[in-house]
């Protein structure tokens, strides 16, 4: 089993949209592939149950169907950052919560399971009250958790204006926390970035990594580039 975490550079910059391609390019490759989404923010009552979008996309693209609870466990109401939600619905964002969701899925045996994280690298978990002398040394972000679990991450890059930045500060926290990147994805996610090739090229000699995919403004990437980067990931 081949399993990654997969981060942006910031939120809105298409890792549902990366993960649900990978997933769906993995089952026409006659793989068994998951998504997991642990915690989500923003959420829709449907038929009795709170449901994020982007939970549900995942839903749909994994090989086998699961139950939307086993793919995102964590479900929280408004659309703001988790742990301002967590803290408003009296939810407890724990590592535990999250390591047992990935145990349960790695119990199907996928051969690729793809996690998907919130926001960006550094989303927080948890902090304590302001003002604290703990608050700096006592509070927890997913990376952390990523950290404990050892896997290895999917850089997805938004590419628009000051995508260079946000990608080499990610890249370089990610290698800090003393994790691997398997690679990254170039995501064009407005279509009218100035100097887009010249920003690409600029990301291929910057970062050491790989360059998985690139996907074009609202057209799916061409079957043969989704199967090069399951090559690079399987």
């Amino acid at each position: 089993m081949k399993q990654y975490f997969v981060t942006g550079t910031d939120t809105e910059v298409g890792k549902t949209y990366v993960t649900c391609q990978l997933l769906t390019a993995a089952t026409r490759l006659n793989k068994k592939a998951i998504g997991y989404k642990p915690v989500s923010a923003g959420c829709d009552l449907i038929n009795h149950e709170w449901v994020n979008e982007d939970a549900a996309n995942i839903q749909k693209a994994n090989s086998i169907q699961l139950p939307i609870s086993e793919i995102n466990p964590i479900t929280l109401k408004p659309p703001i950052a988790p742990h301002i939600a967590a803290s408003e619905e009296n939810v407890v964002l724990s590592d535990d919560k999250i390591m047992q969701g990935l145990a349960h899925l790695q119990s199907y045996q996928p051969d690729l399971l793809l996690m998907e994280g919130a926001g960006g690298w550094r989303l927080p978990l948890n902090i304590p009250s302001r003002g604290t002398a703990l608050a700096a040394t006592q509070s927890r972000f997913m990376s952390d958790v990523v950290s404990a679990i050892g896997m290895e991450v999917i850089l997805v890059v938004g590419m628009r204006l000051g995508c260079l930045n946000h990608a080499l500060l990610t890249a370089e926290a990610i290698r800090q926390d003393g994790l691997t990147i398997a690679g990254w994805v170039a995501n064009d996610i407005t279509g009218n970035m100035s100097r887009y090739s010249d920003n690409l090229a600029s990301l291929k000699a910057l970062l050491p990594e790989p360059l998985l995919a690139e996907i074009p403004f609202q057209q799916a990437p061409k079957d043969e580039a989704l199967n090069f980067a399951l090559e690079q990931l399987c």
